[in-house]
């Protein structure tokens, strides 16, 4: 399946040691990068099997994780999900990982919240400006930086984040 994004060097399904199954996820390595960006733009989301397939860069090569925009999307309906906030969210930028909408972990019922994450603050803040305030399967939503999870009260997008971001992508391309 993968072939059809670009050249594939090594596939690698993890196994549960007992059952010897698989675990429902996998790697796939390409020949370039540009190859597993391709792939990760054309293959995410696409159903197999009936399921969505979520396909990211590996964490290790996701440098702008820690740095990256993240957005809290608050006042979900119940009846949206990652596929559609992909859909939505996705046209604003490119994303460090998929968007996740909170579920209850017993019931399984969303909880109207999600965040969604972008490799750069202009594609994080033009979802802010084109977004906060504008409807969704007919609720109202807000749509702002997410607080970040060790520091209290502080979001995402702050200034001194902005200039890590920029030095970090600077010196990206020097190397």
């Amino acid at each position: 399946l993968m072939v059809q994004a670009g050249p594939v060097v090594g596939v690698h399904l993890p196994k549960d040691r007992v059952t010897q199954s698989t675990q429902g996820y996998g790697f796939v390595e390409f020949q370039t990068e540009a190859d597993a960006q391709y792939a990760v733009q054309v293959m995410n989301m696409v159903k197999l099997f009936g399921k969505p397939m979520r396909i990211n860069m590996s964490a290790q090569d996701r440098r702008t994780q820690d740095i990256g925009a993240k957005l809290f999307i608050g006042n979900l309906d119940p009846t949206i999900d990652d596929k559609l906030l992909y859909d939505t969210f996705g046209t604003f930028g490119p994303m460090v990982q998929m968007p996740h909408c909170a579920r209850d972990q017993v019931s399984g019922n969303a909880r109207g919240f999600a965040f969604v994450s972008y490799a750069s603050f202009e594609a994080a803040d033009a979802a802010i400006q084109a977004m906060d305030g504008q409807y969704l399967a007919n609720k109202q939503i807000n749509v702002q930086y997410a607080f970040k999870k060790d520091a209290k009260g502080e979001r995402h997008g702050s200034a001194a984040e902005r200039l890590l971001a920029a030095q970090a992508q600077k010196n990206d391309r020097t190397l």
